[in-house]
């Protein structure tokens, strides 16, 4: 920029510039329009450079504004999740406090119990049955003996992926079990709800969400692998929801922990006397097998405590060694009455455990760490035994990162690079998926068979969003082609690992590429003849060298290596512009088809090509019987014979290099239309 541009600039820019002493000073000093005029042209040089300027900063900076709303996106699921894990780590924690300190208002508890069982018991199963009258679908409900009403009320459900109001529901919170009812638009008596959903109160989790306006008073439900989310009518009614939630899921732990320790004799029970001699040899035996199991060791005495601290703290694999060393220290040892005691307790920690693993593999976890994000969860499974669900919830996740990395994929440019960048991420996932796969599950050769029937739903996801963009979006047959070229070069590189998807691909694809070569093929027909209405028999007068050598060089690219003959020295070819142009895209329609060539499509093909060929050669013949002119007609005689002779032929040994076997409909084709005998004084061909 000059240095009057700069000094323009540094005036405009200045916080002290006032434009009516600018545009006033400017006036007085001014010799006339010509100088006003010089100066906007100055001022506007500066406009548009100003502007151009900032739309380059704003390309420069737009990829990072992408890439920074994506990672607070993904930190934001990440915070989410990290609260999800301390609420549980908070609710663990409280749940051992509470069991340490139950223990003395446990007795005041069971002599209220005892002091007004019947009373209390009836009065809230009488009030649940009156309410569940009034749901349809809802009378076994009551069936389960000890079973009432805790808590119940009118909530909004919302869509989990759009946020959206689905229906309103009408929540019955049972001392073990949710029952979610929908409201009935069309009342019938008293009946007013509708059965839905019944969820144990072990079977899932409460998780509060925050508040977002307009979306607020909402709380979460998530129950492996679907979730759904509910909205109170106010804040103090979404309180009161999650607290008597959390008190009720707590009671019902502590109850039945309660409930196995008394099934367990705590106090000797004086047993029968019996006067059989082999009877008291079996108990000095049982005896015998107390004493000679040692559980008095401090590790075994600690383990239950020491499997609680190894969850909370998330240390899986710390959990896992301590149940082998139990299992192995107790391999040989028989089975007493305080080794299935122990044994009990520990189940309950291998239970919180597997919830625990089952929940790092489940698709709400983040997704950005690929395959091996999921190894540490999955070898812990499968030591502890749970090969099979490791495998189910290890393949869930894979799936969800798939379909997560396809919806990612933005759709810009050309079809083509879009369809390469598809493959790319999409067989690079399968590939990885199947290498991590091998790796952890090496020695469970019983789960590969999930592992292939996962390929090929995986397969389907990819060929829906294949379709969408090159078969539903009209492509050209060309496009198509290459496209499938694309996908079926990546399909190869899985037989790398011995995976071979590429029947499975066809047979997906088969489907709408039949229906793009019938669409081309109709289109080639129609173009054929609506030039073949046109066709007056004159030579081509290509006008320049350079033309004729263009379509030299097309012919010979196409296979007709004999085109030269039909051409001299100056701008003519011996041939008509129809029979030229035909020959051109019915060979590109050839080269097209054998690109998207499947045996399936193997009478598809053929039976296109036949169709076209016919079309040119019925005209030719009708051309033939119909022309007065004994010069055109042996000009109309010279393009047949290049039909007859040069493509016909040509069209044939292609199509036999690309599909591997001749095609017996054209050759029976090509001898039906033979050179045509023509009798100058006739206005008849005879074929």
């Amino acid at each position: 920029m000059s240095e009057t541009g700069n000094r323009l600039r540094k005036l405009l820019e200045s916080p002290n510039f006032d434009p009516q002493n600018y545009v006033k000073q400017l006036s007085q000093q001014s010799d006339g329009d010509r100088d006003l005029q010089e100066h906007r042209q100055k001022i506007q040089t500066l406009a548009d450079e100003t502007a151009q300027n900032l739309k380059k900063n704003v390309y420069k900076n737009y990829r990072q504004f992408i890439e920074t709303a994506k990672e607070i996106s993904y930190l934001e699921s990440e915070m989410y999740q990290l609260s999800h894990i301390l609420t549980e780590q908070k609710t663990i924690m409280e749940s051992i406090t509470q069991a340490l300190l139950s223990a003395d208002k446990d007795e005041t508890s069971k002599e209220m119990q005892a002091a007004f069982p019947k009373e209390t018991e009836e009065v809230k199963q009488r009030t649940l049955t009156s309410l569940l009258e009034k749901v349809e679908g809802g009378k076994n409900i009551m069936d389960t003996p000890g079973r009432h009403l805790v808590y119940n009320g009118d909530l909004v459900e919302f869509d989990v992926d759009n946020m959206s109001p689905i229906q309103k529901v009408h929540a019955f919170l049972m001392n073990d079990c949710l029952l979610i009812a929908t409201w009935l638009p069309n009342r019938r008596g008293t009946v007013k709800y509708k059965y839905n959903a019944l969820y144990d109160l072990e079977s899932f989790a409460v998780v509060n969400v925050k508040d977002n306006p307009p979306m607020k008073d909402m709380f979460k439900i998530l129950m492996f692998p679907d979730s759904r989310i509910f909205q109170a009518e106010n804040s103090k009614v979404k309180k009161e929801w999650l607290e008597i939630l959390d008190e009720t899921k707590k009671s019902r732990v502590t109850k039945d922990r309660h409930k196995k320790e008394e099934e367990v004799p705590t106090s000797p029970v004086r047993a029968e006397v019996s006067n059989n001699p082999f009877d008291m040899e079996d108990d000095e035996d049982q005896a015998g097998a107390e004493e000679n199991v040692d559980l008095s060791l401090e590790w075994i005495q600690e383990l239950p405590e020491d499997l609680d601290v190894c969850i909370a703290q998330r240390d899986f694999e710390g959990a896992v060694d301590l149940l082998d060393k139990l299992n192995e220290y107790l391999k040989d040892q028989p089975v007493t009455q305080r080794v299935k005691e122990l044994r009990s307790k520990v189940e309950e920690r291998v239970r919180q455990l597997t919830e625990v693993l089952v929940f790092e593999l489940s698709p709400d976890r983040s997704l950005r760490g690929g395959p091996k994000a999921t190894r540490r969860a999955v070898s812990q499974l499968i030591r502890l035994g749970q090969s099979t669900k490791a495998c189910e919830l290890f393949l869930k996740n894979r799936a969800a990162a798939v379909q997560t990395a396809i919806r990612q994929l933005r759709i810009e440019g050309a079809t083509l690079l879009y369809i390469h960048k598809l493959c790319n991420i999409f067989f690079t996932c399968l590939l990885e998926t199947a290498k991590e796969f091998e790796m952890d599950f090496a020695g469970n050769t019983g789960c590969y068979s999930a592992f292939v029937v996962w390929s090929r739903s995986t397969m389907r996801m990819f060929v829906d969003a294949f379709t969408k963009q090159v078969f539903d979006s009209k492509e050209s047959l060309s496009t198509a082609a290459e496209c499938v070229k694309v996908a079926k070069e990546h399909c190869q590189q899985l037989t790398e690992i011995g995976l071979d998807l590429t029947f499975t691909l066809q047979s997906l694809l088969v489907k709408d590429i039949k229906a793009g070569l019938l669409s081309y093929k109709d289109i080639i027909i129609e173009a054929t003849k609506h030039r073949n209405s046109e066709e007056m028999w004159r030579r081509m007068n290509l006008m320049t060298p350079e033309a004729l050598t263009k379509l030299k060089d097309e012919m010979r690219t196409c296979g007709m290596g004999s085109f030269e003959q039909y051409t001299g020295d100056d701008c003519w070819v011996n041939l008509s512009y129809t029979i030229v142009a035909f020959t051109k895209q019915m060979m590109s329609f050839l080269e097209e088809g054998l690109k998207l060539y499947f045996p399936e499509l193997h009478m598809v093909l053929l039976e296109s090509l036949r169709e076209i060929i016919l079309v040119a050669v019925q005209h030719v013949d009708y051309s033939l019987r119909c022309e007065q002119d004994p010069e055109k007609k042996s000009f109309i005689l010279q393009n047949a014979s290049f039909l007859h002779d040069t493509v016909l032929p040509v069209v044939e040994r292609r199509f036999e290099e690309g599909v591997g076997k001749p095609a017996k409909q054209l050759q029976d084709l090509r001898k039906s239309t033979r050179p045509v005998r023509i009798n100058p004084e006739s206005t008849t061909s005879v074929v």
